[in-house]
C-alpha cells in the first residue's frame, strides 16, 4: 500500500465495537501491495494498531500465531493480540515501542545487540506451540514443498536469472530433497529487519501474517542472505542469543534454501516495487555463483 488509506467502513465499525471511541486514525502501511495496518489513537488510552490480513491464509497464520505461540516471547517482545475477525480479517494488535531496525542509523555494537535479542526470541518462537498431528506433518514436508516450488520461481524470474545461475537452483533444490533430518519448529516466517523493533533498549518481532510450523532453518534464510552477508558481525550476536550453532544439515540447508529464496525474490519483488528485496535476491544468487563457480 502506497497512498494513505483510511480503514474500510466495516473493519473500522468492528475496531470500535472492540475498543471504543477512535479519535484519530493514522495509516502506518508498509510500502507495498496488500499491506494496510492503521494506528488507532483512543482518547488518552492506550493506542492500537489495526492490521487488514491480506487474505484469508495470511489471517488464519497471524490470529494462530498470536494466540499460540507469540504470548511465549514474552512481554513487550511482540505485539499481543486484542481481537480478530475472519468476517473482516481484521486483527488488533497492542503498540509496542520501537522502530524496524531497518530504518535506524544505529552503532555496530547497537546492531549486534539487537541482533543477540533477536536470536533469543527466535529461539523462543521456535520451541512454542504443539508440534503434533496435523502441524507435525505441515513441518516435515516444508523443505519438499519449498524445493519443488523451484521451477515456479525460476518461470516467474525469467530472464532475471540466466542459464547458469538456473542449473545451480535447480541443483541445490534436488539437495535440499534429499537432505536428512533438521529440527522442527513454529516459524516467524518473515524474520528480517523490517519487522524487527529497536526501541533503544529491546529488540521485538511484528508481523507473523507468514508464520507457519517447518524447519527453524527456514527462519534464518532472510538474515543469512541479507544482512549476515554484508555485515559479518551480526551472524554470531544471533547465535549468541539463539543459544547454539547449526548443524552440518542445517547449514547445507541454509545455502539450498538461499539459492530458492533468491530466484523467489527475483520473481516476486519486481513487479511489486519491493526493490529492498529484489537486490537482497540478486546479491544472494551473485554469492552462490561465485562460491560453486
Amino acid at each position: 500500500m502506497t497512498d494513505a488509506a483510511p480503514p474500510p467502513p466495516g473493519l473500522r465499525a468492528w475496531a470500535r465495537r472492540q475498543v471504543g471511541p477512535i479519535t484519530a486514525v493514522r495509516d502506518v502501511s508498509h510500502p507495498r501491495p496488500g499491506s494496510r495496518v492503521w494506528h488507532l489513537e483512543l482518547g488518552g488510552r492506550l493506542d492500537v494498531f489495526l492490521k487488514a490480513a491480506s487474505g484469508p491464509v495470511a489471517y488464519r497464520r497471524e490470529s494462530f500465531a498470536y494466540r499460540h505461540a507469540v504470548p511465549a516471547l514474552g512481554q513487550g517482545s511482540a505485539p499481543q493480540l486484542i481481537e480478530s475477525s475472519a468476517q473482516h480479517l481484521g486483527l488488533l494488535l497492542t503498540a509496542i515501542p520501537g522502530r524496524p531496525l531497518a530504518e535506524l542509523d544505529v552503532p555496530p555494537a547497537v546492531r549486534h545487540e539487537a541482533y543477540r535479542q533477536a536470536g533469543v526470541l527466535l529461539a523462543r518462537l521456535h520451541q512454542a506451540g504443539e508440534l503434533r498431528g496435523e502441524h507435525r506433518t505441515e513441518a516435515e514436508e516444508a523443505l519438499r514443498r519449498t524445493a519443488h516450488g523451484a521451477e515456479k520461481h525460476l518461470a516467474a524470474a525469467g530472464d532475471r536469472v540466466s542459464g547458469a545461475e538456473r542449473r545451480l537452483v535447480l541443483r541445490l533444490a534436488g539437495e535440499l530433497l534429499v537432505l536428512g533430518p533438521v529440527l522442527l519448529g513454529f516459524l516467524h516466517g518473515d524474520a528480517w529487519e523490517r519487522n524487527m523493533l529497536w526501541s533503544g533498549r529491546r529488540t521485538a518481532w511484528v508481523d507473523f501474517e507468514r508464520a507457519r510450523f517447518g524447519a527453524v532453518v527456514q527462519d534464518l534464510v532472510a538474515m543469512y542472505c541479507g544482512a549476515w552477508s554484508e555485515e559479518p558481525g551480526l551472524r554470531p550476536a544471533f547465535f549468541r542469543g539463539f543459544g547454539r550453532e547449526l548443524s552440518a544439515q542445517e547449514e547445507h540447508a541454509l545455502t539450498c534454501l538461499s539459492a530458492l529464496d533468491a530466484v523467489s525474490c527475483l520473481g516476486w519483488a519486481p513487479g511489486q516495487g519491493d526493490l529492498q528485496v529484489a537486490a537482497r535476491g540478486r546479491r544472494a544468487l551473485d554469492r552462490l555463483m561465485g562460491a560453486y563457480a
